[in-house]
């Protein structure tokens, strides 16, 4: 039987990473009759396509469509791209600041990385991009479509989003060196400790410690409560999820990951530490939520930690591992699945929060001043209250909603500062829960 040069250098380089190209059974056979396939159609595209191709993009292309139709995960890393994601990881890199999947054979936006052009832009997870640049997606990669997302510092690139059922848009970008600063933190109410983690890169770990000492600092050590901010981060490194579960955790399993074979399973545990000092805990999630930052939140769900508040996570269950092809580039595999501590797998399913609440809108209703008691004739005097610290009768025209405080400065409100259009609906319902739980908590002490 002649086989084909390329067949017997395929064999040759299968072999020689231990890929199972031939096993040490019966299917050697078969298996070299699929290599000469491959070899024969190879020679024949080579030779007789349209336009001329080199070997390497033959090659490429056939090694990207081989793992493209495993996952949409999984894909070929050349030279290039693998030195791009390898500083991708330590917190810069260039391009449109968008994590995005594969679906129905177009691009789906996982979540926009915060203060990037496409974030500025108002991309939405969820949102289909369909054509660049005119482009339609359809047909290509996902490889190559982040290929062709990515390009030099302030070049324009156009994408069409399909968002929902609305007619197809067009959003013009401007590419930008996207530097991430992945851990961003703030008192909200002056006691409650604010983190949001955007992507879980090599310094998440380190840089949730820093932030969080800075803001104990802040409060003069009298936190009341911790909102951990999750809701659009795409995920990142595995470790990094581990490390950062492990701060709030004094033991116990965070994750464990399943592959094909079963020696290969491995288990993370937390050791005794919790940087709160067991602080009440609200985790933020929503659908851009997805991978590491699932790890996070389904570990601290699973062990009662904290509370997750907003709307159901991505449902990316699954570990991918970088493997360098030397001289080449590097290989990204699906290699495993991942499963939070009680053995559940959120593949496909997401992670449901504890207290669902959507992202809303908050507008006072305005309404007019009613009667109370104190405004009848010959209604008997408040014994605790004397006749000069009586307070004011409201000027006629304005407002006061039913339960809100006459003094504000006294009750601040998250995001207070901002118009009702841009308050955080998700966050403020989180920091109402941890003044409730304080409260609660003080009543009990008393």
């Amino acid at each position: 039987m002649r086989y084909s040069r390329l067949a017997v250098l395929t064999v040759a380089f299968l072999l020689a990473y231990g890929l199972p190209a031939a096993s040490q059974s019966t299917s050697n056979s078969d298996t070299y009759e699929q290599l000469r396939l491959f070899g024969d159609v190879f020679e024949k595209v080579r030779a007789d396509y349209v336009e001329e191709v080199t070997d390497e993009q033959l090659v490429e292309n056939a090694i990207n469509g081989m793992l493209a139709q495993l996952d949409p995960h999984s894909s070929y890393l050349n030279a290039k791209d693998f030195d791009e994601m390898q500083v991708q990881t330590k917190g810069e890199f260039g391009g449109l600041g968008i994590e995005v999947t594969m679906e129905n054979g177009l691009v789906k936006v996982v979540s926009p990385i915060d203060d990037t052009p496409a974030a500025h832009a108002g991309i939405q997870p969820g949102d289909l991009i369909i054509e660049l640049n005119g482009e339609p997606v359809s047909g290509m990669t996902l490889s190559q479509a982040v290929d062709k997302m990515r390009g030099p510092v302030d070049s324009d690139i156009t994408l069409t989003i399909q968002r929902g059922d609305k007619e197809p848009f067009d959003v013009k970008l401007t590419r930008a060196v996207i530097k991430i600063q992945s851990v961003r933190a703030r008192l909200e109410s002056k006691d409650i400790a604010y983190i949001r983690i955007t992507s879980f890169s090599e310094q998440t770990d380190t840089g949730l410690e820093s932030e969080f000492k800075k803001l104990k600092e802040q409060a003069n050590g009298k936190l009341a409560g911790m909102v951990l901010d999750l809701r659009n981060n795409p995920g990142g490194l595995l470790d990094q999820a581990v490390a950062v579960s492990d701060a709030f955790l004094d033991k116990g399993e965070i994750v464990s990951t399943r592959g094909r074979h079963p020696e290969d399973a491995q288990r993370y545990n937390a050791r005794p530490g919790d940087i709160t000092d067991n602080l009440p805990m609200v985790v933020l999630i929503n659908g851009g939520s997805a991978s590491a930052s699932e790890i996070v939140a389904g570990a601290l769900q699973d062990h009662h930690r904290a509370i997750l508040l907003g709307t159901k996570s991505f449902g990316k269950g699954s570990v991918q591992t970088i493997i360098p092809v030397p001289g080449h580039g590097a290989i990204r595999l699906t290699t495993a699945r991942y499963f939070t501590p009680s053995g559940r797998s959120i593949q496909a399913l997401g992670i449901t929060p504890d207290i669902p609440v959507e992202q809303s809108k908050v507008e006072v209703i305005e309404q007019q001043r009613r009667t109370s008691e104190a405004d009848l004739p010959g209604a008997l005097k408040n014994p605790n209250q004397p006749e000069q610290n009586k307070p004011a009768e409201p000027d006629k025209g304005t407002t006061n909603p039913p339960g809100a405080s006459l003094n504000p400065s006294t009750s601040p409100t998250p995001n207070s500062d901002k118009p009702a259009e841009e308050q955080d609906y998700q966050l403020t319902r989180a920091v109402d829960l941890l003044h409730g739980i304080a409260l609660y908590k003080t009543s009990q002490m008393n």
